[in-house]
């Protein structure tokens, strides 16, 4: 199985060289496709100035236009079998891309959800945001009747086939619940398996606030009752 492994990057100077060694470091065939979605901070100038390589694709975007697009652009360019979406800001650790494709590889699940909530180490940090993670996926399960502990996390993993099933849409952090609902509707297998957590706060570089909360409600009942 070849994985493809698709990462939206938006200023993000400080992580995304060590996060692509440590991508490049998981024992499996893979493609690496890295889109920038508009970096100001110097991001794009690194990428640009990455080496030519067979294992690497670099996607420029014209303008900062939200996760969710910077995704369907690398999507769009996937040769492999299994996807792996993976940030580029070091919360997410590589090093469990065995545990993460497992029930897939197992034929038992079609998408595999890295769940922060399952018992797996994190660090200890921002309450109310775990609050305001729990409460989001609460109410999608409540639409979808999954028993997802974690519809926010990074980690969605899945096979690349699905991408024929599906129609993505949302630009920006809309796209969590949007691919959750549509992966449900789909009748997809979905499993989650318990991930470490290595989360930043604010004054780290952290991006997402209270706002995209809010957005995340809309788009649950947007993507579930108004399809």
């Amino acid at each position: 199985m070849k994985l493809s492994i698709v990462i939206p990057v938006y200023n993000e100077k400080n992580t995304v060289l060590e996060l692509l060694e440590r991508v490049r470091r998981t024992g499996f065939e893979k493609e690496i496709i890295l889109v920038d979605d508009g970096s100001t901070d110097g991001t794009r100038e690194i990428l640009r100035g990455l080496p030519a390589s067979e294992d690497l694709l670099v996607i420029l975007q014209p303008g900062n236009r939200g996760k969710g697009a910077a995704l369907r652009a690398g999507f769009a360019r996937v040769t492999g079998d299994i996807v792996v979406i993976q940030d580029a800001d070091l919360e997410y650790d590589p090093a469990e891309y065995g545990n993460l494709v497992q029930p897939i590889l197992d034929d038992q699940a079609d998408v595999v959800y890295g769940s922060r909530f399952l018992s797996g180490p994190h660090r200890v940090l921002l309450f109310w945001h775990s609050v305001g993670n729990r409460a989001l996926t609460l109410l999608s399960n409540i639409f979808t009747d999954m028993n997802l502990t974690d519809m926010e996390t990074c980690y969605k993993v899945f096979r690349a086939e699905i991408l024929g099933r599906i129609t993505l849409c949302e630009d920006r952090f809309g796209f969590e619940p949007e691919f959750t609902a549509k992966i449900s509707r789909a009748g997809c297998r979905v499993y989650e398996v318990p991930i470490s957590y290595h989360g930043r706060d604010y004054a780290e570089g952290k991006k997402i606030g209270w706002k995209d909360g809010v957005a995340a409600v809309y788009f649950i009942l947007k993507h579930n009752l108004f399809r």
